[in-house]
């Protein structure tokens, strides 16, 4: 009998592919986050920056979503990744030439904004297809590992790096990274078929919408699940603004400091994500340790601006430990729950309420940083997460348990 292998040749392309992405974005990302409050010291001009970058994840997935789930999905991965280094390149060269201006700043993350959510649309409907079944939560995982174990080596760097080299050149690196990542998912060999009725037409568009609506009514652990993430992983977006404004502003902290709690915290997701990898969580077992550690990882969150900065850094490791395993664990499960013919839909519905409820929650909480101490606004929005996670996830266990326990979904 064949053994089953998870590194079959389109699963390694694809993780290839996404460590080159994930390799410059580390870069770029944490050089971005210091930049804008560096330059303004607002925190509600880094909410706006924030907010104005989730605005295409409103519009986009309900747009193009009917299209993922009709066409093959690979050629529109490798054109944007392609698109991706184009823009990069040209970025990279504009910031030669001008000074930074917080308008045209927005504006080029507007743009950018609108290729990564068309990009992460057609990763995110490819790549379940491309993790043999039975192996879907540790092919989850190990993608999700990607980012943590690249950023536990470059954040430190970049934190001492990203002031010398100056953001244009890691626009370039970033570029480059793109370019090699379209290049190799290219090498990818599946047969996806054209769905009949592809027609692009208002009409047909309608009808797609509204099926999976219908899908969704019938499937209100799936609601309820998805009302406590996005409200939790909301805040936590929010959080980075307080974060790094506590650390640009407070005695004995600086973007050297929060970039050692990122890099704990990153290195505790590698850890969990490789005790996930090793011993599979029994699927009767999952619905009681994700709440365990929703509960443990948003009281963490609450506390963590009352903590010495030894204890942040155990805070930190805790959270990015237990963090990773949550988050593929109800992934993994939802992902081989939903029918695959209206994956790209349903992630779609999942992404625009989560950007939308995260818009509201970053600008709320930037505003309220203005004027509350970054202790206080952490204090508030933790525990209403923790209350959150009580009533809806705990308060709907049969509905929601019942995901976690089914088998997998070939449509």
């Amino acid at each position: 009998m064949e053994k089953r292998t998870l590194w079959t040749k389109n699963y390694t392309t694809i993780i290839v592919a996404t460590a080159l992405g994930a390799l410059g974005n580390v870069a770029l990302s944490f050089a971005l986050s210091f930049l804008v409050f560096d330059e303004t010291g607002s925190t509600l001009a880094s909410s706006i920056l924030f907010a104005i970058q989730m605005i295409p994840g409103v519009v986009i997935p309900l747009l193009v979503s009917p299209v993922l789930d009709r066409y093959p999905r690979k050629p529109f991965l490798v054109f944007f990744d392609g698109l991706f280094a184009l823009a990069y390149l040209l970025a990279g060269i504009w910031l030669f030439v001008r000074p930074f201006n917080y308008i045209e700043y927005l504006i080029a993350s507007l743009i950018f904004a609108v290729i990564g959510e068309l990009d992460g649309m057609s990763f995110n409907a490819l790549f379940p297809k491309l993790i043999p079944k039975g192996m879907e939560e540790k092919g989850f995982t190990i993608s999700s590992l990607l980012y943590p174990i690249i950023s536990v080596i470059m954040t430190p760097i970049v934190s001492v790096l990203y002031k010398r080299v100056g953001l244009a050149n890691l626009l370039f690196f970033q570029a480059i990274c793109s370019l090699l990542a379209c290049v190799i998912e290219n090498r990818i060999e599946i047969e996806e078929t054209i769905t009949e009725g592809t027609e692009l037409s208002f009409k047909q568009w309608w009808e797609d919408i509204k099926e999976a609506v219908r899908y969704l009514k019938n499937e209100p652990g799936l609601l309820w699940q998805t009302l406590y993430s996005n409200y939790s992983n909301g805040t936590s977006t929010g959080y980075e603004t307080i974060w790094i404004a506590f650390s640009s502003t407070t005695a004995g902290f600086s973007a050297r400091t929060y970039a050692f709690c990122e890099a704990v915290s990153l290195l505790g997701r590698t850890l969990g994500g490789i005790l996930l990898v090793r011993k599979e969580t029994p699927k009767e077992k999952k619905f009681v340790k994700t709440l365990q550690i929703y509960l443990t990882y948003d009281f963490m969150d609450t506390i963590l601006l009352f903590l010495p900065y030894p204890l942040m850094l155990v805070n930190r490791g805790i959270t990015g430990f237990l963090g990773v395993q949550s988050g593929n664990i109800r992934y993994a499960a939802f992902q081989k729950y939903i029918p695959d013919s209206m994956r790209s839909r349903l992630d779609a519905f999942d992404s625009v309420f989560f950007l939308i409820v995260n818009s509201i929650l970053t600008l709320l909480i930037g505003a309220l940083g203005e004027i509350l101490p970054y202790t206080i606004v952490m204090l508030i929005f933790g525990t209403i997460s923790i209350a959150l996670c009580l009533i809806l996830v705990l308060g709907h266990r049969k509905e929601i348990e019942k995901i976690y326990l089914a088998d997998y979904n070939d449509d």
